[in-house]
């Protein structure tokens, strides 16, 4: 199936159908209100939507795809619009119709007892925490743009975060869906079983299906115990190597408490002292690499805070690292997170961006950066390198901004080439050019060149089973 394929404009009828569908509220015509939501934020993506449908329960989601489906109308399923792959862009003169999920936006249910929490894929990733949180559990999915994506959205791209480590992506953390498939037909399976061996998984095919499979309306998910006991260091190491020595060590002396850790680099400290209000460097010197090291559990445990402390002494004397301190409350933990969550907004007033989402084994992590930075430097003259993120399960944020001396449009221009050459070293040692964004439209050729033949010819074959029309969300993933 052609899923780039022209859909003619909708009929008079299916919009009026469409519109009935959903009442007086739960759509809109307006183009100042749709103009956010068919651009991406970066700008790398515009489209158009001549309406835009706001369903408030999935039985409206069902009657939308249904007509949808009847009349040849195309549309792209919306939470927060925070996709970084182009994935909820509808396609400039493709005639789709956006689908907003946010007025689904309900906590269904919440279990401490079972450690479950059943939501509508409206809802805020924020505002699931903040629920699990006055229950005195945890909601462990924790991303920069927490306090605007959506859980369908995070669902739909396999969303990772700093929390994977420990807890896994989002699909790790779903015990059940309910999804609106494109005939308007319902899958109801949000039981919070966490065995249920019954056949096929499933909710397994539309999470990081990025809306192309069905609607996802609504999640069970797993909760955990709140930790009662949590440290956050910040610590400089002197290369990149030394933070995947670090890791085991920390895992040898704390086991499976280690919740987080991130590489930052040098410059990502200066464009955060730079550009976000508020940030300072925690140490008193300066260093080329550094490493944000979360650990937690359930209750106070003194003898934690002392393997750790332990464990970095150990590190410093056998020069793995060069400083380090401990946050010493909570404020100064936040502060610490805050920076690492802000190092994208940082990058964005140094001008164009080229970034990749890439994931390899960890002990691989060192070359690629290595190799990585070599290849663009020598292709680009001052080109400055980024490359942050979550070394503990091997993705690495690899963006580059461009030379201080160079147009945006003509650093822009080389975009295409440096992808390739870094997804090539991706490849090669044995990695994913999608870690956790997803293919969206940004990645959905270049998978070609990577991805098992065979692999693809079975997400054809499922694509064409499910959605024979190829009405959601096309030009996507495939």
């Amino acid at each position: 199936m052609d899923t780039t394929r022209n859909f003619s404009p909708p009929s008079a009828e299916a919009i009026d159908r469409l519109k009935a569908a959903v009442g007086p509220g739960g759509w809109t015509e307006d183009q100042e209100e749709i103009a956010p939501w068919v651009r991406e934020d970066r700008g790398l993506w515009f489209g158009s939507a001549t309406l835009m449908l706001k369903p408030a329960n999935t039985d409206e989601v069902s009657q939308i795809l249904r007509i949808c489906n009847e009349t040849d109308t195309c549309l792209v399923p919306q939470g927060g619009n925070t996709s970084l792959v182009g994935a909820s862009i509808p396609i400039e003169g493709q005639h789709e119709i956006v689908l907003s999920l946010r007025r689904l936006n309900r906590i269904r249910d919440i279990d401490p007892l079972s450690n479950t929490i059943i939501v509508e894929a409206g809802c805020i990733l924020a505002d699931i925490q903040d629920a699990a949180d006055e229950v005195e559990r945890l909601f462990p999915l924790s991303l920069g743009s927490q306090g605007s994506c959506r859980i369908g959205g995070n669902l739909s791209t396999n969303a990772g975060g700093t929390g994977v480590l420990k807890y896994g992506n989002t699909r790790d953390l779903a015990l059940g869906l309910e999804v609106v498939l494109p005939n308007g037909d319902i899958i109801n399976d949000l039981k919070t079983l966490r065995k249920d061996n019954t056949g096929y998984s499933v909710k397994n095919l539309f999470i990081g299906a990025e809306g192309t499979l069905g609607v996802i309306t609504a999640a069970s998910l797993k909760l955990f115990p709140k930790p009662g006991d949590v440290l956050t260091g910040f610590v400089a190491i002197p290369h990149v190597a030394a933070a995947i020595d670090l890791l085991s060590r920390a895992r040898q002396a704390v086991g499976d408490t280690v919740t987080a850790f991130e590489l930052i680099p040098r410059i990502g400290i200066d464009f955060l002292c730079k550009h976000i209000e508020g940030s300072r460097d925690p140490l008193e010197n300066q260093y080329e690499w550094y490493a944000l090291i979360e650990i937690s559990a359930p209750g106070k445990d003194v003898d934690l805070r002392t393997a750790f402390e332990n464990m970095l002494e150990a590190a410093y004397n056998d020069d793995v690292l060069e400083d380090a301190v401990i946050a010493g409350s909570a404020a100064q933990a936040s502060q610490l997170w805050r920076m690492r969550e802000s190092l994208n907004e940082a990058q964005k007033p140094e001008g164009a961006s080229i970034k990749h989402d890439v994931s390899v084994p960890i002990t691989e992590i060192p070359q690629l950066i290595a190799e990585g930075s070599e290849a663009i430097s020598a292709m680009i003259e001052d080109v400055r390198v980024l490359a942050f993120g979550h070394v503990g399960d091997g993705n690495v944020h690899f963006n580059f901004s461009r030379p201080l001396t160079m147009k945006d449009a003509d650093f822009m221009a080389q975009a295409e080439k440096i992808h390739h050459i870094i997804h090539d070293i991706v490849h090669k040692l044995g990695g994913s050019i999608s870690a956790e964004h997803g293919l969206g439209r940004h990645k959905r050729e270049e998978i070609k060149r990577f991805k098992d033949p065979a692999s693809l010819e079975l997400m054809s074959k499922i694509k064409d089973l499910i959605d024979p029309n190829g009405i959601m969300n096309p030009g996507k993933v495939i």
